[in-house]
């Protein structure tokens, strides 16, 4: 069963799409974090710092992202899959998934080819961002409007937004990660409207191997035998972060924070060539 992560959205309330909240990760056990540790993150409707929140035409979160350039966000390919860029938007800069930040209109998609929704193997995808700046006027006589303005790049990078650096390497078992989002903080429970962060460890393959079925080399396990922490539906596309660089981006998992069901991760390492080939990061 697939988790949503991420925080980078699709348009339920504007156009009546579908939001992918269906689809696999939130937080579970975690504590709130604020978006300068995490200033690469993004989310499914909006995109904040390191982590994105990426949302809808709605501007309504349903996944996550990591900024990796200033230009490219990360995230899962479920999460955008079916989806068209003129969609999405990510929020960038917030610890808040429904408010502040900078919001960017997503110009670009390119999912991996070899992704399936049947084995969520190869659950990557990367997200274009134009230089289009969406900017909301909350003091409008009619309500908020949306101005675009051209700027030189899109990510203007500070102590709440900047890019992550991609990790090459594999990690070892009991290796601490860190995992980020505005995910259901227990499974089938309501997301947090603030950014919250767990610490979970790798779990070797061979261990996640027995706990599921089809683990492939492109994923990565991490989570506690016993339970108790995890990402959760609504965190998908988020990262999860090692020794400050992104070693994978939360994909799948079984009932979340349930002992023996680690979260399942595509591997930031596996993928590292595909990434620079598509985005020349």
């Amino acid at each position: 069963m697939l988790r949503i992560l991420i925080v980078l959205g699709a348009l339920a309330a504007c156009l009546a799409a579908p939001t992918n909240e269906t689809l696999p990760g939130k937080i579970v056990g975690g504590t709130t974090a604020a978006i300068s540790q995490f200033p690469h993150m993004r989310d499914n409707k909006c995109i904040v710092l390191l982590q994105l929140a990426l949302m809808n035409a709605n501007n309504v979160q349903f996944c996550g992202a990591s900024i990796i350039s200033s230009n490219w966000g990360l995230t899962a390919a479920h999460c955008t899959i079916g989806f068209s860029a003129n969609q999405l938007r990510v929020r960038a800069g917030s610890d808040y998934k429904a408010s502040g930040g900078t919001i960017y209109v997503v110009s670009q998609i390119i999912n991996h080819a070899g992704y399936s929704s049947q084995t969520i193997d190869n659950d990557i995808s990367l997200i274009r961002l134009t230089n289009a700046l969406v900017v909301l006027n909350p003091t409008a006589e009619d309500g908020e409007i949306e101005v675009r303005i051209s700027v030189a790049t899109p990510f203007v990078f500070s102590t709440t937004v900047r890019a992550i650096s991609l990790g090459t390497a594999e990690l070892a078992a009991g290796t601490y990660t860190t995992v980020t989002g505005w995910g259901a903080t227990r499974s089938g429970g309501a997301s947090s409207a603030v950014l919250l962060q767990v610490s979970v460890p790798v779990v070797d393959q061979a261990t996640c191997s027995r706990q599921y079925n089809g683990i492939t080399n492109g994923m990565l396990c991490a989570g506690y035998t016993a339970g108790g922490k995890d990402a959760c539906q609504g965190d998908s596309g988020g990262p999860l972060i090692s020794g400050g660089v992104l070693v994978g981006v939360v994909s799948w998992g079984g009932v979340c924070a349930a002992a023996n069901q680690p979260g399942v991760y595509a591997k930031v390492s596996f993928y590292r060539s595909w990434i620079q080939t598509n985005s020349g990061v």
